[in-house]
């Protein structure tokens, strides 16, 4: 999720085991600890491949958490001021709070190595946007109010208590989400004799209620998008080709295998003048995915693999607007060809 949901998060977190020990600084134990798995940012594994496979790794496993946040207790106990908070009430806070920024982040279609370094799968349930407002806004209405209330910390404590109920109830309802469209998504590629090699759903930007699917066969994939409020009719389905037998051109790199796995075979070979790109179809839209790598570039000797590197190429959000209305109204085309206005 976006930073700012898992500082409010840590914050919450921090004040429901600790507030009513050491008041509005669990707020800011919180939204320190809360933020500290993102700084894995920070380290450059290797190349824009190995900062895109890495990312939400180490520093997100549930294992590593386990045995961090006794040592992170301990330090927090040598401050005078913490002093009044046992070593056990410490290890679980920061326990709590790493653990709940890492399973929140698995609820995005990224990716999060939560059981790293026994196993480095990616799991992502795929049933928040990165960003949505409605799961973070609880959350900083919480972390507002508690800013405030000094002395009344059981009631401080209560409300944040219920705000953070109503976070998760959200984060629930959103699983639920996905469960019904993915349904009615398998029924209209059903109907279309469609069979998906790989597929996987996600909402679009800021809400629950128009969910992105994609679905990829041996030529190509099919980008979808289902309302709660379509009937299965009504879902779009858009097909684009793909050149996967590019990948056989080109020398053999630890790196395709590192992106093919990562993207659970969700992706798409281009070829764009001299270049062949490896595009992430999970997160973006046709023609502007957010991970796209140049893995080869050609001349009159052939194939030649390139650096690895990452393309800059965001969906542009002019277009948020299409979004909500196609909520609502099927007939709104979202195409590629309606977007460059073919």
């Amino acid at each position: 999720m976006d930073s700012v949901s898992q500082l409010v998060l840590g914050s919450a977190v921090g004040y429901a085991v600790l507030g009513n020990k050491i008041g509005r600084k669990a707020l800011l134990v919180g939204a320190a600890y809360g933020t500290l798995p993102d700084l894995d940012v920070l380290i450059n594994f290797g190349g824009d491949v190995e900062n895109f496979v890495y990312h939400r790794g180490f520093s997100h496993s549930l294992l590593v958490h386990v045995f961090a946040a006794p040592i992170f207790a301990w330090l927090m106990c040598k401050l005078k001021w913490a002093q009044s908070v046992s070593l056990v009430r410490w290890t679980t806070a920061i326990f709590l709070i790493l653990s709940t920024h890492a399973i929140l982040d698995s609820l995005t279609v990224y990716g999060t190595q939560l059981l790293w370094p026994v196993s480095t799968h990616p799991f992502g349930l795929s049933n928040l946007f990165i960003i949505d407002p409605l799961y973070t806004l609880p959350l900083i209405v919480s972390v507002i109010i508690l800013s405030f209330i000094k002395h009344k910390r059981q009631l401080g404590q209560t409300l944040n208590g219920w705000l953070l109920i109503v976070s998760s109830l959200y984060a629930c309802w959103s699983i639920g989400g996905k469960f019904y469209i993915d349904n009615q998504i398998n029924q209209r590629l059903s109907n279309e004799g469609i069979v998906a090699i790989d597929y996987e759903s996600t909402p679009t930007p800021f809400n629950t209620l128009l969910w992105r699917g994609i679905a990829t066969t041996s030529d190509g994939h099919y980008e979808i998008y289902a309302s709660l409020f379509d009937d299965v009719s009504d879902i779009s389905l858009y097909f684009y080709k793909t050149q996967p037998n590019l990948l056989d051109a080109i020398p053999d790199d630890r790196r395709i295998s590192q992106l093919t796995a990562f993207t659970k075979g969700l992706y798409g070979i281009y070829q764009q003048d001299n270049k062949v790109l490896f595009s992430d179809l999970r997160m973006g839209i046709e023609g502007a995915y957010v991970f796209t790598f140049v893995l080869a570039e050609t001349d009159n000797n052939g194939y030649k693999k390139s650096a690895f590197q990452r393309l800059s190429n965001r969906p542009q959000l002019s277009q948020a607007g299409l979004i909500f209305d196609r909520i609502f109204d099927p007939t709104i085309d979202l195409s590629l060809k309606a977007r460059i206005g073919d």
